[in-house]
């Protein structure tokens, strides 16, 4: 039986966030007797995710990139891709792509780029024509976490489309814990009969929990009985707290701060929220429909795709606080309604965002590398 393949995925590093849960799903899900991995980080510090990784005994390297063009770290890199018979650089983000790409000229490794999302407002980079094409004609598999960002990247980037395979990110189904739902509850002074709308994310201003703030203001004055959740921290915490209390919510409105398992917090919420600028494909989104909850998003990126307006959840207009406001009064107002879409999205999740189907994708891109491995 031939060795399994070696990949080393190629990241920023293991923090908290979408492309972070998506390499601890592949590092983890997929079987090491046919896919051995390992992870390097080149922002200098592993991060939590990571740790847990390392405790798993998930072998991750830490380079420190530095500012400019950091041609010892291409170095560096490619010293790891020969010692360790490195067979598959998976690159995750374009940065990572640019510096793993070089890395591997000369040794025969085959490089896998994969963009998770891009920044908002996006731009053209007219100096990246040439290079990213002639990137792009020796990377071996370039993936895109939704036809959105397939479009950017052949928009932006000047990647051609059709070398742009769309694998959607995919998570295993959450088990909630009723005892502990209770518990959490009572800690948040939620009352039994609230209604709750929440979001997972980090507070950050591509989030735009701004507009999600206004707009549970106008929320309440219809549903006095309604609580927002918001699990997560970033820059934009202080400012969202003082927001609430301008507004009159605070007392209705509950700061958590980073969760590493918020499972039991999600469950608590009746209908879950997503306000973002951009978006490629939510991993918290996923998660929220793995439980049946019904979803309340704006139309950008990968929202569209993964939430089809009226039939598992509802797609307001970006950063539009009156529509996402409407949404949520509909919702509260028509429980038949919003049992309907959340059926709806505990199926859509089964049926195209399960972890499984993502480690098949991927599994299937690592073989194509190297035929007859694996």
């Amino acid at each position: 039986m031939n060795r399994p393949i070696r990949v080393l995925h190629l990241t920023f590093n293991m923090g908290i966030g979408g492309t972070e849960q998506v390499i601890r799903q592949l590092v983890t899900g997929l079987d090491d007797r046919q896919v051995r991995p390992e992870i390097l980080c080149i922002d200098g510090y592993v991060g939590p995710l990571g740790e847990q990784l390392q405790d798993q005994g998930i072998r991750i390297t830490a380079l420190s990139r530095q500012p400019g063009f950091d041609r010892a770290l291409i170095r560096n890199i490619r010293e790891v891709l020969v010692a360790d018979n490195i067979d598959v650089v998976h690159c995750h983000q374009y940065t990572p792509w640019a510096y793993g790409w070089f890395a591997a000229l000369g040794t025969g490794v085959k490089v896998v780029f994969t963009e998770h999302g891009r920044f908002h407002p996006d731009r053209y980079r007219y100096k990246a024509i040439l290079v990213n094409q002639f990137m792009a004609w020796s990377t071996r598999a370039m993936v895109a976490i939704s036809s959105a960002t397939r479009d950017a990247l052949a928009r932006h980037e000047f990647i051609p489309r059709r070398r742009i395979e769309v694998v959607y990110n995919g998570i295993a189904p959450l088990q909630p814990d009723a005892s502990e739902m209770a518990r959490v509850r009572e800690a948040l002074s939620i009352p039994p009969q609230a209604f709750v709308v929440g979001t997972v994310s980090r507070l950050d201003p591509i989030k735009n929990q701004t507009m999600m703030l206004r707009a549970f203001a106008r929320f309440v004055e219809r549903c006095p009985q309604a609580y927002l959740l918001i699990v997560g921290d970033g820059p934009e915490r202080q400012p969202l707290e003082l927001l609430a209390e301008q507004l009159g919510v605070r007392d209705q409105v509950r700061f958590t701060g980073f969760i590493d398992a918020p499972v039991n917090h999600l469950a608590l919420m009746d209908v879950f929220l997503l306000s973002s600028h951009s978006e490629g494909t939510s991993m918290t989104l996923l998660e929220a429909m793995s439980l049946g909850i019904a979803p309340v998003v704006t139309g950008v990126g990968g929202n569209p795709e993964i939430v089809e307006h009226e039939r598992n959840g509802l797609v307001t207009r970006p950063g539009d606080e009156v529509d996402f406001a409407d949404a949520l009064i509909r919702l509260w107002e028509c429980p038949e309604d919003r049992q309907a879409l959340s059926d709806a999205a505990r199926r859509c999740f089964q049926e195209r965002f399960h972890r499984d189907s993502m480690l098949k994708a991927y599994q299937g891109i690592y073989q194509h590398c190297l035929p007859g491995r694996g």
